[in-house]
């Protein structure tokens, strides 16, 4: 009886066995130590001290140990010596990191942000490489700033073996990119959530982290929470994210700004955060307000896709959310995202910590900011605009022979082109795509004998943009 008592303790010590203890280094290229840089498992987080030195005990079920790249610096994500993770491995004796100074002053940067590039088949590829001529054009014309790049999720729809070839046609941008995991990049079909980062955190590392650039902190949260069965998912924040997010923000300065990257919103509209719906599970976070208490001390400016759709969404006075449409626009089965908006990116010009942005049409000027429509079918007698990018503080004005008639009415339905093209399923690529409603439509009442029609648009930060039809 005592020696199996004695082996019942020996087994209990044994599965009670001390987490991993990791130490290491953080030095830049040069070989100096950099002190004061935020290190974590993914759960726990130090930080170096001056002679660039960490130790941590790494919880048992972290995989990875990784740094907050500092402001000042640059690390990579997907290849060499300045990886700004290392993959927790037994008799690792020192996780040692190295981060490159950055050659240009990062207080002022550009950010390009992409969302649902979404290659299912390879033959989507060269698609891909249109649009990333398109970035690369864009960013030389910008150049002279530090500019790096930001996707929101869902890189592939599923065949993550693609990853390789995703990467190298991104690589034509010139840009190093961080990364958000999508629903589309979590291995579906397994057993639990727990198991379906495995193919992602292969090719791009951890599925949340942070790092740091000129006066901006930036968060990157994995929403996306596999049920265990089929493909089924919903807009969700574990406990042990929201542990390691907490602990994250306290070396932050409150008022701070913080750009939080997510793949599934946290929000579709007002109704979504006063009531909570199984509607929308799937499309919204479900447990928003625990992010939202947490982000209250800062500037927060939270980033997000999966919608395939342009939105806006005021949240509280400090936190704002800007949801990105899809590069891919409908799942490559047509030129406009499912609202209408065409596919493309965002640019956040970070002055600072003041930001301003604007949509980038892939193919299209960067004045191209609506689409106007006279006499649709669907809307005689009406001129109707489709101003894709538009939040509160934009100015939607009609004007006929170069007199204003009116502001126009907002209101809600499908964009003309986007019901067009994907009205008949049965002719598309992928038979489940379909026109959206969007509350970024805008109508006025026409004049029988006008002979200029004309919208025009200011947008928030007093940039005008016209659309004028000769009659």
């Amino acid at each position: 009886m005592k020696k199996i008592l004695l082996f019942i303790l020996a087994v209990g010590a044994a599965v009670g066995v001390k987490a991993e203890r990791v130490k290491g280094t953080v030095k830049d290229s040069e070989g100096k130590a950099v002190a004061g840089v935020v290190v974590s498992d993914g759960l726990n987080t130090v930080q170096t001290d001056e002679k660039g030195r960490f130790e941590m005990d790494a919880d048992d079920d972290s995989r990875f140990v990784f740094i907050s790249t500092p402001s000042g610096y640059i690390s990579s994500t997907l290849k060499g010596k300045n990886l700004f993770y290392k993959e927790i491995k037994k008799k690792v004796k020192s996780y040692d990191f190295v981060v490159e100074k950055n050659a240009k002053d990062d207080t002022n940067h550009n950010v390009i942000v992409i969302a649902d590039p979404q290659i299912s088949d390879r033959d989507e590829l060269p698609e891909l490489a249109n649009h990333a001529e398109d970035i690369a054009a864009y960013v030389e014309e910008i150049d002279g700033e530090y500019t790096f790049g930001l996707c929101l999720g869902d890189i592939v729809g599923w065949d993550h073996s693609i990853y390789p070839e995703y990467n190298k046609v991104m690589d034509k941008t010139g840009i190093d990119y961080r990364y958000v995991i999508g629903n589309h990049d979590m291995t579906n079909y397994g057993r639990s959530y727990e198991t379906s980062m495995t193919n992602y955190e292969d090719m791009f590392g951890p599925c949340w982290y942070s790092f740091n650039v000129g006066k901006v902190h930036y968060i990157v949260l994995n929403d996306n929470f596999f049920l265990g069965r089929d493909w089924y998912y919903i807009g969700y924040l574990d406990e042990r994210q929201l542990a390691w997010l907490e602990k994250d923000l306290s070396y932050v300065p409150k008022g701070s700004k913080v750009v939080v990257s997510m793949h599934i919103p946290t929000t579709l509209d007002k109704s979504d955060r006063d009531t909570f719906s199984y509607d929308v599970i799937v499309d919204n976070l479900c447990n928003k307000t625990a992010l939202y208490d947490m982000l209250k001390p800062y500037e927060t400016l939270i980033l997000s896709g999966h919608m395939h759709t342009a939105d806006y969404e005021q949240i509280a006075p400090n936190i704002t959310e800007i949801n990105v449409a899809g590069l891919c626009g409908a799942w490559w089965c047509g030129e406009v995202c499912i609202d209408g908006s065409p596919a493309g990116f965002k640019h956040f010009d970070m002055d600072g910590e003041k930001s301003t942005w604007i949509y980038k049409g892939c193919g299209h000027p960067l004045d191209y900011q609506m689409k106007v429509y006279v006499d649709d079918p669907t809307f005689p007698g009406e001129v109707v605009a489709n101003v894709w990018d538009y939040d509160p503080t934009w100015k939607v004005e009609y004007f006929e022979d170069g007199v204003k008639v009116c502001d126009m009415e907002r209101f809600m339905d499908k964009d003309p082109l986007a019901r067009e093209l994907y009205k008949d399923q049965s002719k598309l690529k992928r038979n489940w795509v379909y026109a959206a409603r969007t509350e970024n439509m805008f109508r006025a009442k026409k004049s029988e004998d006008a002979k200029k029609l004309e919208v025009r648009v200011t947008d928030r930060f007093g940039r005008v943009y016209t659309k004028a039809i000769e009659r």
